[in-house]
C-alpha cells in the first residue's frame, strides 16, 4: 500500500515510485534528494490567493449536499445509446472552482507562469542566469483572471484568460520588440536583472458580449485559441495574429471548459447541464456525450490524441473515451477507468482537476471531500496503455502550510528526465515536484 504523507510533512519529489517527505521546505533538502541528479532545484513561488479562495470556499459551501452518484452505469447507457441528454444545475462558483487553470508550463522552455490573486501572473524563468526574481505582469486590461496557456510556436507569448477577454503578452528583447495591436491599454511588467527582457501586453481579445473567459486553449500550431465563459453557451476560436473571433455554438449550457487535442484533429467543450462535445476541426461537426457522474470538472488527451480521459464531479471512476478510427472520425467509446482507492482510502465523493503527463506515465488528480487525514492531497498514479488504460496509484502530494488544498497544477511537457508536476496551494505557494522513476536517470 503506498505510504501516503502525515499531517505537518512536506512532499520533495519521488524517487523511484517512493514519495520523498520532510517537516519544512528548503533548497537544501531539494538538493539532497533530486538536485545532485538533475543539477539544480525548483524554488517554492509566493503568490497572492485572496481571490481564488474566496471562490473555492462559495464552492465548497454550494456543494457540501452532493451525493455521490457512480459513473459506470453512464459508461454503460453511452454504449448502449439509452441517453440523450442528462442535465445537472451547478452555481457558477462550483464552475468556476473546478475549471480554474492557474498554472502553465511552456512547451519548449522550463518557465512556469502562475495566476496571483486576482489580477497578478507570476512569471518564473528557470533558464534566466541573472537572478531568481520572477516577472510580474499586471495590466488595466486583465481582471478577474481565471486560466491562462503558453501560445505553442510563438516564442514567448502568453495567453490570460479575464474579464471581457483574453490579454496576449509577449516577451520584448533589445533590438527585437513585439508589435501592438492599436488601442491596447498600456501594461505594467517587471524587468529582469540584467537581461533586459520586457513583457509587452500586445494585443486583448475582446470578448463579444465582455463575458468573463474562464477557459483558454492554443491549437497545437499556435494560429487558434479557444475561448469559453461559464456565462455562455458560444464558444470563440480566434485567429490570433489577426486578432478576428469567431463564435461557435451548440447545446443549452453553457461553457465550463474547453481543450484542444494534441494533433489539432478535435476540440472538448463541456457544459455545465453534464453534456460534453467532441469536435472535429476540420469541418467542426461535433457528437455530443451526456454523463450521469455529474460535471466534466477535468479532461486531458493523451500525447497522439488519441484517446482523453475525463473527470467527473460526482464520481471517482474517470472516462477513457477513445477513438475508433483516425481523424475525421468522431466514433468513439466510454470506458472506465477505475480509481478504487480513491473511494476506499480517501472516502472521496468527486474528481476536482486532472492532468496527465505528456509521456503518458504519470497522472495526478485532486479530490473533493474524504477523510480529514486525507484532505488537500494529489494522488499520483502509474498509467498504463495496452491499449486500454489502467491505472495504479503510486502516492500522495501534500503541500506547504496548514490545512494545504491544490488550487491548480500542471505537468511541464518537455523536461527530459522525466514527468514534472508544478502545484499552486492555498497556502500562496507554488511548489514544483520531479517525478523520477527511470533507472538511467538516477544511476
Amino acid at each position: 500500500m503506498p505510504r501516503f504523507p502525515q499531517p505537518g510533512e512536506v512532499t520533495i519529489c519521488e524517487i523511484n515510485c517512493d514519495f520523498i517527505v520532510a517537516e519544512s521546505l528548503s533548497d537544501d533538502r531539494a538538493k539532497n534528494t533530486y538536485g545532485d541528479v538533475l543539477g539544480f532545484v525548483f524554488s517554492p513561488i509566493p503568490f497572492r490567493t485572496e481571490s481564488v479562495l474566496s471562490s473555492e470556499q462559495a464552492a465548497e459551501q454550494e456543494g457540501n449536499e452532493t451525493v455521490p452518484r457512480s459513473v459506470l452505469s453512464a459508461v454503460k447507457e453511452f454504449l448502449s445509446g439509452s441517453i440523450k441528454h442528462a442535465f445537472f444545475r451547478y452555481d457558477l462558483n462550483m464552475a468556476a472552482k473546478f475549471i480554474s487553470e492557474g498554472a502553465s508550463w511552456h512547451p519548449q522552455k522550463h518557465m512556469l507562469a502562475i495566476i496571483s490573486g486576482s489580477n497578478q501572473v507570476i512569471i518564473r524563468d528557470y533558464e534566466d542566469a541573472d537572478g531568481k526574481d520572477p516577472f510580474i505582469l499586471t495590466s488595466e486590461a486583465q481582471r478577474d483572471i481565471k486560466a491562462l496557456e503558453w501560445r505553442p510556436n510563438s516564442g514567448k507569448t502568453l495567453c490570460v484568460a479575464c474579464k471581457g477577454g483574453v490579454c496576449i503578452w509577449s516577451a520584448s528583447y533589445p533590438g527585437n520588440v513585439p508589435s501592438v495591436r492599436s488601442g491596447v491599454t498600456s501594461p505594467r511588467a517587471t524587468v529582469s536583472r540584467g537581461s533586459g527582457i520586457r513583457w509587452i501586453l500586445v494585443d486583448f481579445l475582446r470578448s463579444p458580449n465582455d463575458e468573463q473567459i474562464s477557459s483558454i486553449s492554443c491549437s497545437p500550431d499556435g494560429r487558434y485559441l479557444a475561448s469559453a465563459s461559464f456565462e455562455s453557451s458560444s464558444f470563440v476560436i480566434w485567429d490570433i495574429a489577426q486578432g478576428i473571433g469567431t463564435p461557435v455554438r451548440r447545446g443549452l449550457g453553457t461553457i465550463s471548459f474547453l481543450k484542444w487535442s494534441p494533433n489539432g484533429d478535435y476540440l472538448l467543450t463541456t457544459m455545465s447541464d453534464g453534456t460534453f462535445y467532441l469536435w472535429e476541426t476540420n469541418t467542426w461537426t461535433s457528437e455530443p456525450w451526456s454523463s450521469t457522474g455529474g460535471l466534466v470538472t477535468g479532461a486531458t488527451w493523451d500525447p497522439q490524441g488519441r484517446m482523453i480521459l475525463l473527470a467527473f464531479s460526482e464520481s471517482n471512476t474517470l472516462g477513457s473515451l477513445h477513438f475508433a478510427s483516425r481523424p475525421p472520425t468522431l466514433d468513439a467509446h466510454l470506458l472506465p477507468v477505475a480509481l478504487p482507492e480513491i473511494t476506499s482510502l480517501t472516502g472521496s465523493c468527486g474528481i476536482e482537476k486532472i492532468a496527465w503527463d505528456a509521456s503518458g506515465e504519470r497522472l495526478a488528480l485532486s479530490y473533493r471531500g474524504g477523510a480529514d487525514i486525507y484532505g488537500g492531497l494529489i494522488a499520483v498514479y502509474d498509467i498504463k496503455r495496452t491499449p486500454l488504460i489502467s491505472a495504479s496509484l503510486v502516492g500522495f502530494i501534500r503541500g506547504p502550510g496548514e490545512n494545504p488544498k491544490p488550487l491548480g497544477f500542471a505537468f511541464h511537457s518537455k523536461f527530459k528526465p522525466g514527468p514534472l508536476l508544478s502545484v499552486c496551494w492555498s497556502s500562496g505557494l507554488c511548489c514544483t515536484y520531479p517525478l523520477i522513476f527511470r533507472t538511467h536517470v538516477i544511476s
